[in-house]
């Protein structure tokens, strides 16, 4: 309970402060007032092309995160098995890590156009994070739970699936909200640098061409509130798969 009445008290400071600077700035194309960003945020859900745009955005984060899953997964478990093929591939990921978005960007943009670029971008940024997280987690592992699992059952795909993959779960899970969270901004920079049709960074881009900072301070919003709603999604998803691995066991 203490915990919950701090979150809503730091809730309630940001839109204090929100509503005073309004009031003493009292300038709508500097800061917008609270009550014109919450109608501009109510107006989004009333027009198609609205919606339209937030489902083809969540749908493109949802095929760069599980393509960057896919791969993350399966690349950072065979560097964590094979230490050669991890020194080998860290370069790659040191590279896709530090690499400027704005500049893969435009290359991306010069190389595949605006409808895929956003695709490319999301998994390039998405996935040094979730294979560093795969294999820092498989090289932390407790060496003697390990050694105890190998003296009862020494098969690999056995092993994976029933000792390695659930003393991973919880690094795994950090690195897909971390991934979700980063996901978003990225993917709606790179519609709104690529001018991509039916996208959230389409419709940021228009609200800025047309002066409407209420509708970009809304779009803002509802950005926060999808990266919020995802890291819910993902810390009740959890306790749904250790139900099902107890009922299966």
């Amino acid at each position: 309970m203490k915990k919950t009445g701090l979150t809503i008290l730091s809730v309630f400071v940001l839109f204090l402060t929100w509503v005073i600077a309004g009031i003493w700035i009292d300038n709508p194309l500097l800061l917008p007032r609270f009550e014109d960003v919450l109608i501009a945020f109510g107006n989004i859900f009333l027009h198609t092309s609205s919606l339209s745009a937030i489902l083809h955005t969540i749908l493109r984060l949802l095929v760069g995160l599980i393509l960057a899953s896919v791969a993350g997964l399966l690349l950072g478990i065979l560097a964590g098995f094979k230490q050669g093929f991890a020194v080998f591939f860290n370069p790659i990921v040191t590279v896709f890590r530090t690499i400027p978005v704005i500049s893969i960007t435009v290359i991306l943009l010069i190389a595949f156009g605006f409808e895929l670029t956003p695709y490319f971008i999301t998994f390039l940024m998405l996935f040094p994070l979730i294979y560093q997280g795969t294999l820092g987690a498989i090289q932390n592992l407790d060496k003697e739970l390990i050694d105890v699992y190998k003296l009862e059952d020494n098969h690999f795909w056995t092993g994976l699936f029933h000792c390695y993959f659930p003393l991973i779960s919880s690094s795994i899970r950090t690195a897909l909200l971390q991934s979700l969270g980063l996901g978003i901004k990225v993917l709606v920079m790179a519609e709104y640098l690529s001018q991509t049709k039916k996208s959230i960074g389409n419709q940021l881009y228009l609200a800025k061409v047309n002066l409407n900072f209420d509708q970009v301070f809304a779009w803002t919003l509802l950005l926060v509130v999808l990266a919020l709603l995802f890291e819910l999604l993902i810390n009740h998803y959890k306790p749904i798969v250790d139900k099902v691995k107890k009922s299966s066991n």
